[in-house]
């Protein structure tokens, strides 16, 4: 794709592909998924990843988009934790609280490739104070593309010292083609009973989960996103989030790969199915997505072009301790899977 501006490391691009025609593309920059060729309801293959198409784009665009987040996927409130009887001040990049690993996360870095029959992974290592966090952290990330037209992204770590870790990828997707206007007509489900719900000022968990039950956040049964955002004015935490935004606290979760959310868009005739190990997962529907962001196409993206689905430790749970622990012990080993499958609606 060419070289980092300071004509140092050389940015590649990579082309996962299976049997039936579907393909993936990765950069080594931010590890970042560009984009996903799968058919539609007439077989016809197109994108449906938001994302970037040169080098400068994937250098100047907003939203993280296909990205790789890390050492924290969202936020940590008042960019500080105390870990071992240590407290640990972290960037702040989002107002007073922490966002997506700080000023220049896991996304800004060129990553180390090597390909491994159908699977690109990546590597790279996090050194101790990067960001603000504790400890020497190795990571590697696998990119898989099956002939059942799912890519799986693996994530594994270690760590010479405690710290806290919650690594995802923040792809954003149209099942329509990444240059259709709007995801409000897409029909998603989320096997979840509870979000974390969040303060109106920057977006922090509460510490409380809210039951879904009898609000636009239930999507236990398949709902049209523009449904659910019609309760902006009227829900407090649609409100707060500016429409979804929110972690999902996930059924079943036992620490092993379970089928968690569908996402149908009857337009084109496509589905992607979500599965994971992961307690969590954010619900973001583009509220965002700034206009300074350039196309494939050329053209801007808008609010909600694109939604994400952010497999997840919830977010701040560094701070509470009733969450699922964030926290990487030194010696032990970080694994989490999540799969995105493709198919008809």
């Amino acid at each position: 794709m060419g070289q980092m501006p300071d004509g140092g490391q050389s940015v590649y691009r990579y082309t996962l592909q299976n049997a039936s025609g579907a393909r993936a593309e990765i950069a080594t920059l931010g590890g970042c998924w560009l984009s996903m060729c799968v058919p539609d309801g007439k077989g016809r293959f197109g994108d449906v990843l938001l994302g970037y198409a040169t080098l400068e784009s994937l250098l100047t665009g907003r939203g993280y988009m296909g990205k790789i987040v890390g050492r924290f996927a969202n936020r940590i409130a008042g960019a500080s934790f105390s870990l071992g009887g240590k407290t640990y001040a972290l960037a702040r990049n989002n107002g007073e609280n922490h966002l997506h690993g700080g000023r220049r996360g896991f996304d800004a870095y060129v990553w180390e490739a090597q390909t491994e029959g159908d699977a690109l992974v990546l590597h790279r290592t996090s050194p101790d104070g990067e960001e603000g966090y504790p400890g020497t952290l190795d990571v590697q990330v696998t990119y898989r593309l099956g002939e059942d037209n799912a890519l799986s992204i693996a994530y594994e770590a270690t760590c010479d010292q405690d710290t806290p870790l919650n690594l995802t990828n923040h792809a954003y997707f149209n099942l329509s083609g990444p240059d259709h206007p709007s995801i409000v007509n897409h029909v998603v489900r989320i096997d979840a009973d509870a979000i974390t719900p969040v303060t109106d000022v920057g977006c922090i968990p509460t510490g409380r989960l809210m039951p879904v039950e009898g609000t636009p956040f239930d999507l236990r049964v398949p709902r049209r996103i523009g449904e659910g955002l019609s309760y902006q004015q009227t829900n407090a935490q649609m409100g707060f989030g500016n429409g979804y935004d929110h972690n999902y606290v996930l059924n079943r979760w036992d620490g092993s790969l379970r089928a968690v959310a569908t996402v149908w868009d009857h337009a084109s005739g496509r589905r992607m199915d979500v599965a994971t190990d992961q307690p969590g997962m954010q619900f973001y529907t583009g509220n965002g997505i700034h206009g300074d962001t350039p196309g494939k196409a050329g053209r801007p993206y808008v609010p909600r072009q694109g939604f994400c689905l952010e497999t997840q430790y919830f977010p701040d749970s560094v701070h509470h301790p009733a969450f699922p622990s964030c926290v990487l012990r030194a010696g032990e080993i970080y694994r989490t899977q999540t799969v995105y499958r493709f198919g008809l609606a």
